[in-house]
């Protein structure tokens, strides 16, 4: 991979394949570039369901995490507390009610090109969650991680359905590694949220 490439435009969605083994280093210093400097609320709301095997990315990544307990952001999402097409709103509107301009971190499955199966892509902004099924839900994030979970085409419902654990499972570990590498970036003082440190060898206080 060319590393110039790589940080040419910091505003251009970034994509890499989940098995890549520069894939959290280089995507954590990509999603630093695009963090506030000033003290937010971080929160990860992690879409999807667990009734269908490729949507379910979402909510293996919010458990993944949880089991991490990271320290400085907040998880919605999760195997046991999922968010999906019909509380998605419900969620949106308690993070509002919860926190004080929240960053959000929005993940999500995504269908894509043969060649794209496999990769993870983070990006600036929104996503709108079942684009790919034609609902109407709001879009949310202000920044997105996707991971592409199959083909897209020609009856994704049934593409999700038959969609493999073993990629949806591996995809998810990495995109928790992924946020759990961001949390130990992020600092916190008792007196206001976290802000997100430049250094790669920053401390947690």
């Amino acid at each position: 991979m060319n590393l110039k490439n790589t940080f040419d435009n910091r505003r251009k969605n970034y994509r890499m394949h989940h098995s890549d083994p520069k894939l959290i280093p280089l995507m954590l210093e990509h999603m630093i570039s695009w963090m506030p400097q000033v003290p937010r609320e971080y929160v990860v709301l992690s879409i999807g369901t667990d009734r269908s095997t490729g949507d379910s990315l979402g909510p293996l990544v919010g458990s993944f995490i949880a089991e991490k307990k990271l320290k400085h952001i907040s998880i919605y999402g999760t195997l046991d507390n999922p968010v999906h097409a019909t509380n998605l709103t419900e969620y949106i509107n308690r993070i509002e009610a919860t926190y004080h301009h929240p960053f959000i971190i929005a993940i999500d499955a995504c269908l894509g090109k043969a060649t794209s199966v496999g990769q993870i892509i983070a990006g600036k902004g929104a996503i709108k969650p079942g684009a790919a099924l034609n609902k109407p839900l709001p879009p949310i994030g202000d920044i997105h991680i996707t991971g592409v979970v199959n083909i897209s085409g020609f009856m994704e419902y049934s593409v999700l359905q038959n969609t493999r654990l073993n990629l949806v499972m591996t995809m998810a570990r990495s995109i928790a590694e992924l946020l759990n590498e961001l949390d130990q970036r992020l600092t916190f003082r008792k007196t206001s949220p976290a802000i997100i440190t430049q250094g790669s060898n920053s401390s947690i206080s």
